[in-house]
């Protein structure tokens, strides 16, 4: 037998295909999408079972993030300590989960995007809600598998007592697949539950009567309801949030416009900076001082408008404009031809 009858013909395309699909199986269920039954990302799953299996529960003291990220590093998930802390920060941003999974102490992060200190510096626990997704475990509830080094044990998926993939929301994008999840009120989600196990048969429009439509943590208003059915009913939809404000009136017939309310994940302070360069550039007259007012009572920007200013013209300017208006695109587990990077 010569070494050349030893190979056999192949299509490169059928290779090609055959080793991308195997690729993409990986990340979409191992790294990029999270697991409808908890909500969760394989990162997240095993920070909080790291944190649970070594007693980091709320009754018990913080304990230091850098010992956490080592346990899930060393036992769970051998990708480098960067992306396991980033996954706590995440947890830990009430700003950006409905219920936040972890109860950090320290600094965190801000809504101006200012970034978490070193894991070194900040301590965390496990938060009062994140034990309703580990109660029971174990118990046998769920299935075991063996870590990457056949040294111990990690669950397939928690044993979620509530749907945290709606209540939390969730966004990753994957090879044919991405996901934009936005959280929801835990009460109607919980009701919404409930009359489905009671009647299986409930239509969307008995659902939609309870859950009314995503719960935003930094608020905002959402403007129409003809996104959120779409996405309710088609796994697919845009939904417009637009800031909260109000039109107040100061000494010497001046008023000012107060924004207590912005649209998820949008930044507060590059919000300030866009309404200011409006003001330096004079694209809207009127603006005499955009101020961000914020602090320990909540979130409170003004923009401050000289005498005799237009202020319900300057308010609908702004609304306008991206810096106060967002849009979040809803794609429930719906396969996409979207690729990485490119705008949602």
């Amino acid at each position: 037998m010569s070494i050349l009858e030893q190979f056999l013909p192949a299509f490169l395309e059928e290779v090609v295909g055959d080793r991308f699909g195997r690729y993409s199986k990986y990340i979409i269920q191992d790294r990029a999408i999270p697991d409808v039954r908890d909500g969760l990302k394989p990162v997240q799953r095993r920070i909080l079972y790291a944190m649970y299996d070594s007693g980091n529960t709320p009754d018990k003291p913080y304990r230091k993030s850098a010992k956490t990220v080592g346990d899930v590093m060393g036992n769970y998930h051998p990708h480098g300590d960067a992306s396991i802390y980033e996954g706590m920060v995440r947890m830990a941003q009430p700003w950006k989960m409905g219920h936040v999974l972890i109860d950090g102490h320290g600094n965190w992060g801000s809504l101006d995007d200012d970034p978490a200190a070193a894991m070194r510096y900040t301590e965390a626990r496990l938060s009062p809600i994140a034990m309703e997704l580990l109660r029971d475990i174990d118990k046998r509830t769920v299935q075991f598998k063996d870590n990457f080094d056949n040294t111990t044990k990690e669950p397939v998926v928690l044993p979620s007592r509530y749907p945290n993939l709606l209540v939390n929301g969730v966004s990753g994008i994957s090879s044919g697949f991405a996901t934009e999840i936005p959280p929801h009120n835990l009460r109607e989600v919980i009701d919404a539950c409930i009359a489905i196990m009671q009647n299986p048969d409930t239509t969307l429009e008995e659902l939609m009567a309870i859950v009314k439509g995503p719960d935003f943590p930094t608020g905002g208003l959402i403007m129409g309801g003809d996104g959120i059915r779409e996405a309710y009913s088609t796994g697919k939809g845009r939904i417009y949030i637009r800031a909260k404000t109000d039109i107040e009136e100061l000494r010497g017939g001046k008023r000012q416009i107060v924004i207590t309310e912005i649209p998820y994940q949008v930044v507060k302070s590059r919000l300030v900076t866009a309404m200011e360069n409006i003001r330096l550039e004079k694209k809207v007259e009127g603006i005499a001082e955009v101020r961000d007012e914020s602090g320990r009572e909540g979130l409170r920007i003004v923009v401050e408008l000289k005498k005799d200013a237009d202020a319900n013209g300057i308010l609908a300017y702004l609304l306008k404009k991206p810096t106060c208006k967002s849009r979040t695109i809803s794609i429930w587990w719906r396969s996409s031809t979207r690729r990485r990077g490119s705008s949602a």
